[in-house]
């Protein structure tokens, strides 16, 4: 866990699934005035090692936290995973006054990598709320064969076109307001398309960029190294428009 204190705006950060606790976004938040909490929302003790039904009440705990320093407004700002998280979890937590979603999804999907039991197939719901799984979308039988490095931007476009329609994430449900940031190059998963699906079920905003990929960048951060598993498309100078186009709209949402 890691908290930068700033004044009366709090956010929850949640990171993709690296799984990593996001220090460098908390301390950039911070410096613009925002009380920032970054937590382990899975691969810690007691948590599932992979992303598979995760309770939604491990985010919920990180909002108790922030409203225990006495933060008056409540955020959460998530990253490919970590958005469909923050999204999903709007939808149950109605203290949730913001949601900004980086590179989001509009649909839940199945696990990644394996839950308590240690199992990562039969594929299961990536969240429960109140012990129930979520309904998921499951991924197409053929995985990508090329790479590495290795685009899952098809893949995913796949497994949308044949997602139930239970799996959609029930924003209408949400009081939140929301933002959602993607670009249109993004080759980890589709997220200018799952933000328009997003757009369709109530009103959010939507910054894009077209030659955007998977990781926006915001002013003070630090280039993503290249990876050498995944591509993600974009590159360092549109990540770092798309961030910088999204800024003063989450700077604005933090601190009304």
């Amino acid at each position: 866990m890691a908290v930068a204190q700033g004044a009366e705006a709090g956010v929850l950060v949640l990171a993709g699934s690296s799984g990593r606790i996001d220090v460098p976004r908390c301390d950039v938040l911070a410096q613009h005035g925002v009380t920032a909490l970054s937590i382990r929302w899975f691969g810690g003790a007691g948590q599932a090692p992979g992303i598979c039904e995760v309770p939604l009440e491990t985010f919920v705990a990180g909002l108790d936290l922030l409203a225990e320093v006495g933060v008056s407004r409540l955020a959460v700002l998530g990253t490919s995973k970590g958005a469909e998280a923050a999204l999903t979890l709007a939808c149950v937590e109605p203290r949730v006054d913001a949601v900004i979603a980086l590179s989001p999804s509009s649909v839940v999907w199945a696990n990644i990598g394996p839950g308590l039991d240690g199992a990562a197939e039969p594929h299961r719901s990536s969240w429960t709320w109140q012990g129930r799984p979520l309904p998921f979308a499951p991924y197409p039988d053929e995985w990508p064969t090329h790479g590495p490095p290795t685009s899952f931007r098809a893949f995913y476009e796949r497994g949308l076109a044949a997602a139930p329609a239970a799996a959609a994430i029930p924003l209408e449900r949400a009081r939140a307001e929301v933002l959602l940031v993607a670009g249109g190059s993004d080759q980890m998963w589709p997220s200018l398309a799952f933000a328009e699906a997003l757009a369709r079920r109530r009103e959010v905003r939507i910054v894009s960029h077209p030659a955007a990929g998977h990781r926006p960048r915001f002013p003070g951060e630090l280039p993503a190294p290249p990876s050498p598993s995944y591509l993600y498309g974009g590159d360092p100078v549109a990540d770092a428009a798309l961030g910088t186009m999204a800024w003063p709209h989450i700077l604005t949402m933090l601190n009304p």
